[in-house]
């Protein structure tokens, strides 16, 4: 028996995980807003969301096929704790088909972010 979730094939689910990589720590309490991308190319606010003491949001709302984008508010994480930071958000802008989870994980860093499609 295998651990794979399975997922409705009439949507998709996303999830995301911040570690912050200048400290070794989770990016606790880190703002994001999630996007869809609209037909004309403009954006349209779905939803805004905190990490969690592990640095982590699952309470997105369902997604359909489309284009996304995740905004972290990386400015004001470093404010809260006196720190500069060279990017004051870091946009991930990712595509979705239906039945499939999508992982955004978010490694950051007052001067640097990284980011890949996780599991």
């Amino acid at each position: 028996m295998g651990s794979e979730a399975k997922h409705d094939p009439k949507t998709a689910t996303l999830s995301s995980h911040v570690l912050d990589t200048s400290l070794g720590t989770p990016g606790k309490a880190l703002s994001m807003k999630l996007f869809v991308q609209n037909e004309d190319g403009s954006y349209k606010a779905l939803s805004s969301h905190k990490t969690n003491s592990d640095g982590r949001v699952k309470g997105f709302p369902t997604l359909v096929a489309g284009v996304y984008k995740l905004v972290f508010d990386t400015d004001g994480y470093y404010k809260a704790m006196n720190t500069e930071c060279f990017y004051p958000e870091c946009s991930v802008v990712f595509r979705t088909k239906l039945g499939e989870h999508y992982h955004v994980p978010l490694l950051v860093s007052p001067f640097g972010y990284t980011t890949y499609r996780g599991s």
